[in-house]
This record gives C-alpha cells, structure tokens and sequence, in this order.
C-alpha cells in the first residue's frame, strides 16, 4: 500500500514552465495581467484583453481605459481588426502557440513599419532561442518567456543572432549610416 506522501507524488501534474518577462533592458516585473473579458477592466491593473473582447467595448470605454488596455492577437486573427482603434491600445501582444506558426512575425513588422504603432509590442507563447534576434529586428519589444533555455542564455545576457543582416528591419539602426544600404550590422555587434 502507498503511505499519502507517495499518492501525491504518483498524482501530481506537471507544472508549467513559470512565465518570465523579458525587454532588451533585462527581466523585470510584469505590470500587464492576462484577462478573458471586460469586467476585469473594472478594478485596477493593466489588462491584455482577446480580440473580440476589445472589438466589442464601447469606443468610450476602449478610450477611457487607453493607459491599461492592450489586445492579444492570435496568429489566425486580422491585424486589420484592430487598426481602427490602434490608438486606443497602449500594448499588442502577438501569440505563438506553436514554434513553427511564424504569422505573428509580420504582424509585429507591419504595427511598427506600415501602421507606426510606438507602444509595446509584446511576444507570448512559444517564444524560442533562436528567434529571438529576428523577433528584436521586426519590432518586438517585450517578450513572454518561459523555455528555460532562453531564460539561462538571457540571464546571461546571450541574445544571440547573427552580426551582419540583408534585409531592411523595423527596428531603427543605432550608429553611424553604413557604407552599403545592403548590408546592415546588429548595433550590439562588435565585427
């Protein structure tokens, strides 16, 4: 027969990885809370609201709650969907929930190049090592993490990537203007 200590043990569910939030300044505390409808807009706090459930407030409230109101778009929904009131969002946060559905990349692109979007653009989900450099070039600017192993590189302050680039980015160069409109450096790198 088990003793009690050895049922709970055998039952026990896996826990999630805990979710930490990462900017390109460090890991600090997340002042955003992850809501499923309007009424959490009633008390205090930031909240990142689903996509329907913004549509769908009263352009009133959506502007009256500017400061602490952000979206989560999953990667089947329309960018177009929240341009409208794109000035009443202080975040847009793009999900991955699954490593290999890449849709939220040009999403992050087009907020910062096309629609000019300044806030925070934040990744949630599967946000993995090596995409991180390519997230920060496209325009991200916050990231939900959780695989460990881009906790323990980030902590160590490894981002990653690769120095030298070919392709034009949301993300405003730093420095001096290169020689070759082509041919870009990552500012954080030394060659």
């Amino acid at each position: 027969m088990l003793a009690a200590a050895e049922i709970d043990r055998v039952t026990e569910q896996p826990q999630p990885p805990a979710i930490r939030l990462w900017t390109p300044e460090g890991f600090r505390d997340d002042e955003w809370t992850h809501a499923e409808s309007a009424d959490a807009l009633t008390g205090n706090g930031r909240f990142i609201l689903p996509l329907a459930v913004v549509a769908g407030l009263d352009p009133e409230v959506r502007r009256s709650a500017r400061e602490r109101l952000g979206v989560v778009l999953q990667p089947g929904d329309k960018l177009d969907a929240i341009l409208p009131f794109l000035g009443d969002l202080s975040l847009v946060a793009l999900a991955f929930p699954a490593f290999n559905d890449g849709r939220s990349f040009s999403k992050a692109e087009l907020l910062r190049s096309r629609h000019g979007f300044g806030g925070p653009v934040r990744a949630t989900g599967q946000v993995l090592v090596d995409q991180l450099p390519h997230m920060l070039r496209l325009g991200f600017s916050e990231f939900e993490v959780s695989h460990p192993v881009l906790i323990k590189r980030l902590e160590a302050g490894r981002i990653g990537g690769i120095a030298q680039q070919y392709q034009p980015t949301a993300a405003k160069p730093s420095g001096k203007a290169q020689k070759y409109s082509w041919r870009r450096t990552r500012p954080d790198s030394t060659s």
